[in-house]
């Protein structure tokens, strides 16, 4: 894939918009070397004035859609009408098939709390095989490997989120310490503790853990 930026080094990672709640401040593109939004997040992309020039692709079933966004951006609408899956879903399995292994994700949080959770369902359908790192206008949270650094962290607020569970988790650095314990989602969640140090780290044995860093 050539790069959009000639002298810059590119990453091969992409940056998703979806139809949550649009964020506050957009973020940088120059690191991306793929850009895409669902079609329902072109609609506030266009409000916020986002040059969509940049846009590599827009994913959906494009029923909001003006004749004349179609005219300007027809070569890169890519209609995806199947109604068992969702915008976001539809929209991973493309940067996928475009070989990319990391993606960050704006608009996935927000509204209406069960698009929230289908959100967090997609990224854990597909978490073996890309990387997916939210991002909103308190936090970025995504499913941890089993050993995680976070770095920079000191005084921000951490929280684990098992998804359902996480066995023997084990952590140095933040305020209240896990040592060889278990969360589940019916019994024990640890949201809401602190980094004491810059450097924390997170590591369990079995089951899925959405950790979640505030700005």
């Amino acid at each position: 894939m050539k790069p959009k930026n000639i002298g810059i080094q590119m990453t091969d990672k992409a940056l998703l918009f979806i139809n949550g709640v649009p964020p506050e401040n957009l973020p940088d593109t120059i690191n991306y070397s793929l850009i895409a939004c669902s079609d329902g997040a072109f609609h506030y992309l266009k409000e916020k004035g986002f040059p969509l020039e940049k846009l590599d692709f827009i994913s959906g079933d494009f029923d909001s859609h003006s004749g004349k966004d179609e005219t300007i951006y027809h070569e890169k609408f890519i209609f995806t009408p199947d109604q068992n899956k969702t915008d976001f879903e539809k929209s991973l399995e493309i940067i996928k098939e475009r070989g990319y292994k990391e993606v960050d994700v704006y608009g996935g949080s927000g509204g209406e709390m069960d698009h929230f959770l289908g959100n967090l369902t997609v990224a854990f359908i597909f978490k073996d095989d890309l990387k997916i790192t939210f991002f909103d206008d308190h936090s970025h949270y995504f499913f941890a490997p089993n050993i995680l650094v976070l770095n920079d962290v000191k005084n921000k607020l951490i929280s684990l989120y098992p998804f359902p569970k996480a066995e023997n988790i084990t952590t140095k650095g933040l305020k209240w310490s896990l040592i060889k314990e278990n969360l589940e989602i019916t019994n024990r969640i640890g949201t809401r503790n602190f980094a004491q140090e810059n450097s924390v780290t997170i590591e369990f044995d079995t089951g899925n853990l959405v950790v979640f860093i505030g700005n």
